[in-house]
């Protein structure tokens, strides 16, 4: 569901906005502070597994969420708000926590809430019903209105996952048949892994950093894909476990950490040689750039992938011997 105010007569839009949100997302009350002419929303609302997605750009607010809305028949939900550009405060529990980009903040639609945004809106909202996230009722209440970061790594780890799910829900072609529902299981299994280490439950954080560990891995080992000397025993290293512990994590979940570098590792050669921004690099550089230091080595691995040699593949894709367009690759 899309949402833009300017398309709605400058009388209307709060009502508007105010179903909108009372549909989709959550009741709560929303006091606009300019004139009705200048309201200005606009946002992106969608179903992503488990996850409610509101993406939103608006003039300054102030969202409340009132003791009598809080006794309403929603299911019992958590909300997080990822901060995207300016700042934002929280208040629930007699807390209250000012965000800036990149921050988290967590909020209990079971009691009330304020949101304020003096300088307007810029912000993903995910709302994430308390069945989904499976943590004890007092976690959940010391945890609200608590600020997690951008600085914290795991705090930075849920964000940028959270992030990349909102920024592909608003595209036309984010749609089931893309596996965008499969990406809301992560986000919520991360989140626990941050509420539990942040409050201090060890043993929830012990068991929520376990089934993180294969979504950090992988998110460590995209990140550093063109490293060299990216090996098993660096990236068990790095997450503090063992290499048995390690190739554990990976078999459960259908992973062998070899095989699936050298693949995304040509993939990505695969996507760059085609690139017009990459143009002027040479195949050898590609290859270099993507871990693989022997040019000879490169091509083979690559044709050996894609039944083409790296450079008929560039050639194919830039015109650059016309014979080999008539080649099916």
């Amino acid at each position: 569901m899309l949402i833009d105010s300017t398309a709605m007569a400058p009388g209307e839009r709060a009502e508007a906005i105010r179903q909108v949100i009372w549909s989709s997302v959550v009741r709560v009350e929303i006091t606009h502070q300019p004139e009705p002419q200048l309201i200005r929303t606009v946002g992106a609302i969608s179903r992503v597994g488990p996850l409610t997605v509101c993406s939103v750009r608006a003039n300054a607010t102030t969202v409340r969420r009132t003791p009598a809305l809080a006794r309403d028949d929603m299911e019992p939900s958590v909300f997080v708000g990822l901060q995207v550009t300016g700042s934002s405060v929280v208040v629930q529990d007699g807390r209250e926590a000012v965000l800036q980009p990149g921050d988290l903040v967590l909020y209990d639609t079971t009691r009330p809430y304020s949101l304020l945004n003096r300088d307007g809106i810029h912000q993903h909202y995910f709302r994430i019903p308390h069945a989904e996230l499976a943590l004890p009722t007092r976690l959940l209440e010391r945890s609200t209105a608590v600020l997690f970061s951008r600085r914290d790594p795991l705090a930075d780890l849920t964000a940028t996952c959270l992030r990349r799910i909102a920024r592909r829900q608003a595209r036309p072609a984010a749609s089931p048949g893309h596996g965008l529902d499969a990406a809301g299981r992560p986000g919520i299994e991360l989140l626990r892994a941050l509420i539990t280490a942040r409050v201090g439950d060890h043993r929830a954080a012990f068991q929520a950093s376990d089934e993180t560990l294969y979504l950090r891995v992988m998110d460590y080992v995209r990140a550093h894909l063109g490293d060299h000397d990216l090996t098993p025993a660096r990236v068990a290293a790095y997450h503090h476990v063992s290499l048995r512990q390690l190739y554990k994590v990976l078999s459960r979940n259908g992973v062998h950490l070899g095989d699936w570098v050298r693949s995304q590792r040509l993939e990505r050669c695969r996507a760059e040689l085609v690139a017009p921004w990459a143009g002027h690099r040479s195949i050898a550089a590609v290859g270099y750039r993507w871990g693989f230091p022997n040019a000879s080595h490169f091509s083979r691995a690559f044709k050996g992938a894609f039944g083409i040699t790296p450079s008929d593949w560039r050639a194919l894709h830039t015109g650059g011997d016309e014979n080999l367009r008539a080649v099916d690759p």
